[in-house]
């Protein structure tokens, strides 16, 4: 079972990110697409702890201070060279490809947010397209075997509430991300079922974050939930948002990657930490 958490990190300070960290390695799952990192010491604990732990750290800190995107994964991971050619921000897009069979390829996603400055909205629709450019010129094996994850800054067309000021250009991501064969997870598990993982100051849900499987993958997922407890433990202002897929049924074996447990539910606080057998650090 291949387990996938992404979580918004909320560019964590110390005190956060030490508490952060804790409730990740319990987790313990094989890959977690962090978003919303910075180059400060939070970050730093963060990435090195989960480096210590015997992940692989995949991150591009950006030299101008921007916000981000990392990837820390048990199973070994290999680069994965032409799939976030001329993505805008490279840092806030990392990918990794897993050595698993068949090989699942990882790409994070950190959307810059909704902030309505016309600087800001130039800069979330450059990268939103030319993430989309990069995603459609990749081959439909690539994708087969793709997941893509993390905190998009955008809501479907049908969400619940409804909200005035999204942009076409914001809607169309997700469209687009349909129309290359990629899939809601959440969507395809609990259909109907509106999700929320971040809470406005009015107090209103919206849904930001994601995980996308391609083709190959979404028969052979078996679970995925959005997680609240790290926002009521104060970790965070957003939820993580979980995955497992059976991997052994999509290539017929595994590499690196055991039976591992997970929960089929909607929502939830977490799960149950899998035995050391079922994880494999690179």
């Amino acid at each position: 079972m291949l387990s996938i958490l992404t979580i918004n990190v909320q560019a964590a300070a110390l005190a956060r990110a030490r508490n952060l960290l804790t409730w990740l390695l319990q987790r313990d799952d094989h890959v977690v697409i962090l978003t919303e990192t910075s180059n400060g010491p939070g970050t730093r604990h963060l990435l090195a702890g989960l480096r210590a732990a015997g992940m692989s750290i995949t991150h591009q800190p950006s030299p101008d201070g921007d916000r981000g995107c990392a990837i820390a994964s048990r199973t070994p991971t290999r680069p994965a060279p032409g799939f976030t050619t001329g993505i805008s921000l490279p840092g806030r897009a990392p990918t990794v490809t897993l050595d698993t069979e068949p090989a699942v390829t990882i790409l994070g996603l950190y959307v810059p947010s909704s902030d309505r400055t016309p600087a800001k909205l130039a800069k979330k629709r450059t990268f939103l397209t030319t993430a989309t450019d990069a995603l459609t010129q990749l081959s439909a094996d690539d994708r087969a075997h793709l997941v893509v994850g993390g905190d998009y800054n955008v809501i479907s067309r049908d969400h619940q509430p409804r909200y005035p000021g999204f942009r076409t250009f914001e809607y169309e991501f997700l469209d687009a991300l349909t129309a290359l064969g990629l899939s809601d997870v959440h969507g395809t598990l609990h259909p109907g079922v509106q999700a929320h993982s971040w809470i406005g100051r009015a107090g209103n849900g919206y849904r930001f974050d994601y995980l996308h499987a391609g083709p190959g993958l979404l028969p052979h997922l078996t679970a995925a939930a959005y997680l609240n407890q790290p926002r009521l433990e104060g970790f965070t202002d957003h939820w993580a948002h979980s995955a497992d897929i059976d991997i052994r049924s999509a290539g017929g074996r595994g590499a690196g990657i055991g039976t591992g447990t997970g929960t089929g539910t909607g929502t939830g606080t977490g799960r149950t930490k899998a035995s050391p057998t079922s994880r494999t650090s690179s």
